[in-house]
């Protein structure tokens, strides 16, 4: 696998990917976040509870940070965001109604429903207000396209539990592809610490809901 994903695509080559691949768009924007949509690469994504981070919240940061649509997707203010949703995220803002285990589970089998049929599952985590995914996109299957289908699914299945209707998920979600081996490793390493470094657990193998659960 590794050696089918690296190296990434240089900018030069994603026009003619593109043509390739109709059903994959390449570089796009859903709002204020930059997204990349190719097949057979390998992406970190993050998508979290329409609370975890208010949206006066984030405006403000975005403000502050003077993030712009089209602000590229390697350019230090988005870092710099990604970062500060990260650690208020692990704060535990929100109502985390995924540290329900039932809801925890839910998220986790819709996972690994298609794994190995529209992605490669490689590493994840739910986290009490969010979720870590790390997985190779195939082709035919838009990175967009699997966001939609595991959160349509999944926040009908949990508002079912919790007797509740309205917004589940926050709309928007990060995503980043994977460089190189080094950062393959770093970004599987972070998903499966996280737990640990937010103070949830002891160690990675502890929480249930993590490809680390059960590792020795």
């Amino acid at each position: 696998m590794m050696n089918e994903v690296f190296p990434i695509p240089g900018a030069a080559d994603v026009p003619s990917a593109i043509k390739q691949n109709q059903t994959h768009r390449g570089w796009h924007s859903r709002g204020y976040l930059p997204h990349f949509d190719h097949p057979n690469l390998v992406q970190s994504i993050n998508f979290r509870l329409h609370d975890s981070v208010p949206a006066d919240v984030l405006n403000n940061w975005k403000r502050e940070l003077t993030i712009q649509e089209k602000t590229d997707a390697e350019n230090p203010k988005l870092v710099k965001l990604r970062k500060r949703i990260a650690k208020y995220e692990d704060a535990g803002h929100g109502a985390c109604f995924l540290k329900d285990p039932q809801i925890a589970g839910i998220i986790q089998d819709a996972l690994l429903h298609f794994d190995g049929q529209r992605y490669c599952l490689l590493a994840w985590c739910i986290m009490p207000n969010h979720v870590h995914v790390l997985a190779e996109m195939k082709k035919g299957y838009p990175l967009d396209k699997i966001l939609h289908s595991w959160k349509s699914f999944t926040s009908k299945e949990a508002n079912k539990i919790l007797n509740r209707t309205g917004e589940f998920w926050m709309s928007e979600y990060f995503d980043r592809f994977i460089r190189d081996q080094r950062h393959f490793y770093f970004t599987k390493e972070y998903i499966e610490n996280n737990p640990v470094a937010a103070g949830l657990c002891g160690r990675p193998e502890y929480w249930q809901f993590s490809s680390a659960f059960g590792k020795k």
